[in-house]
């Protein structure tokens, strides 16, 4: 049987500290975020909600250090991505992130099972006999035991995301950011794929921040956060899709 990864005691996986992070110079400056203070905590699973040019997409790129910071600090899993180069930033998103996109971003050549290692084989790393046993499990929870051999074009949207998922959660990352990666599914696929990665937070302690627009998506969350120009306007525990549509009615500046 596979083992459990041991985790830091630090009970945070990304840490904000007086973060902002403007475009442009002078007046036609854009302020994505402004002075930005919160965690992101270990184990949970997060949901990152706003208006539209709330900051929310530049919120999940600066935490995964896919952007730069104009002033603060950023940590992710204890490390300052605000001091590290490219380079350190990139080895340690290959080490720590996992992505889940909207349009899946598998490759077409590859096979389900090639995908899912897809990270290790970046990372110029050999999967264990440990790993390959997480991997064999994930690949039956997920129900993708029958498509292992099957490639992208041959599998349903759902199914596309599922292997998306089991590839974000095969290296066990510190944490796991999706960007709307319900965007381009029906209903029925909708709820299956939320309702995984709601268990691999409360079953395997995943960390995961999802960027979302829908409130039916944020419910599953264990924390909902909603950012408005560029500030963290609101900070609740689970909600139900109702409460988050008042909250995000209340961010635009429209009566709840």
């Amino acid at each position: 049987m596979f083992t459990t990864p041991t985790r830091p005691n630090d009970p945070s996986v990304v840490s904000f500290r007086q973060v902002s992070k403007s475009y442009g110079t002078g007046a036609g400056a854009v302020h994505a975020l402004a002075e930005v203070d919160v965690d992101v905590r270990r184990g949970e699973f997060t949901a990152i909600m706003g208006p539209s040019g709330s900051g929310k997409s530049t919120f999940m790129n600066v935490a995964a250090g896919l952007d730069d910071v104009t002033s603060g600090g950023v940590f992710l899993d204890g490390q300052p991505l605000h001091t590290m180069d490219d380079t350190a930033r990139t080895m340690l998103r290959r080490r720590q992130v996992g992505f889940v996109f909207q349009s899946f971003n598998l490759v077409p050549t590859l096979t389900v099972a090639e995908n899912i290692v897809l990270p290790f084989q970046l990372a110029g790393h050999r999967v264990s006999p440990d790993e390959q046993q997480w991997i064999d499990h994930l690949v039956h929870v997920l129900g993708l035991t029958e498509r292992i051999g099957h490639k992208p074009a041959e599998l349903s949207g759902g199914q596309q995301q599922r292997v998306a998922i089991a590839r974000a959660l095969a290296p066990r990352p510190a944490i796991i950011f999706a960007d709307e990666p319900t965007g381009n599914l029906d209903t029925r696929s909708s709820s299956e794929v939320l309702q995984l990665m709601r268990s691999a937070a409360t079953e395997y302690g995943q960390t995961i921040a999802m960027v979302s627009h829908d409130p039916i998506a944020a419910s599953y969350a264990d924390r909902v956060l909603v950012l408005a120009d560029g500030r963290v306007v609101a900070d609740h525990g689970r909600l139900s899709p109702q409460q988050i549509s008042q909250l995000l009615l209340t961010a635009e500046g429209v009566p709840a």
